[in-house]
């Protein structure tokens, strides 16, 4: 009986919020999928950097370029940094006899890092500009839905032979529903998206440490 009430109350709550409900619900909906889908693409991608990073250094002091690109080829399916790190690594490793294994360009390392980190962070940053814009468009929409509904419930308050406070207390109240709503799907999307963008901006933080260190490391090392 509780469940149903509270099923009750809902549809209530939809059905006195009038038209701008509908837009809503969709916003909400969008919402909480875009934030279970970005929830579990991280639940299924380590970003864990300190591990690798120490190994692959070990590695690139012994100049066992080879025995890096092994050790990190396996784990560019499930963790991000490995397929820049790899990147970097197959870049660096020096090519050839002589004077030709001497050369070296950090730029073109660089490069090569860089390129592969901007799609790991793209890959991770997706979607989230959906939610700044449901988390914009929200509240404006449960806004114009109180207009609407205020200027309905002026409306019949001009048309009505005798006010009270109860019909003056329930217009303004009908009104106010669709607000709410906008503001807690507008809460709601904010809150995904600065859960993710923080995740986004810490990993790409640890992932430029961790090239720039590998790279003036292997730039001592041939220099």
């Amino acid at each position: 009986m509780e469940g149903q009430t509270a099923a009750l109350t809902l549809l209530e709550l939809f059905r006195l919020g009038g038209v701008t409900m509908w837009p809503l619900t969709l916003f909400s909906v969008a919402t909480i999928a875009i934030g279970l889908e970005r929830a579990i693409y991280l639940g299924r991608h380590d970003l864990r950097l300190d591990d690798m990073g120490a190994e692959v250094s070990r590695m690139l002091a012994g100049g066992d370029y080879d025995g890096a690109i092994r050790y990190l080829s396996p784990l560019t399916k499930r963790r991000m940094g490995a397929r820049v790190l790899l990147a970097l690594v197959s870049r660096a490793k020096p090519e050839g006899d002589g004077a030709a294994a001497r050369a070296f360009s950090e730029k073109r390392v660089e490069k090569a890092a860089e390129t592969e980190a901007t799609q790991c962070v793209s890959s991770l940053e997706n979607g989230l500009g959906f939610l700044v814009a449901l988390g914009s468009i929200s509240p404006l929409t449960g806004f114009l839905g109180t207009v609407t509904g205020m200027i309905g419930a002026f409306r019949a308050i001009s048309e009505a032979d005798e006010v009270s406070a109860q019909v003056v207390a329930g217009g303004i109240y009908e009104a106010l529903i669709t607000t709410v709503y906008g503001l807690i799907v507008a809460i709601i999307a904010m809150a995904f998206h600065s859960v993710f963008a923080h995740v986004s901006d810490r990993f790409a933080s640890g992932l430029e440490k961790t090239c720039s260190d590998l790279i003036a490391q292997v730039s001592e090392a041939r220099a």
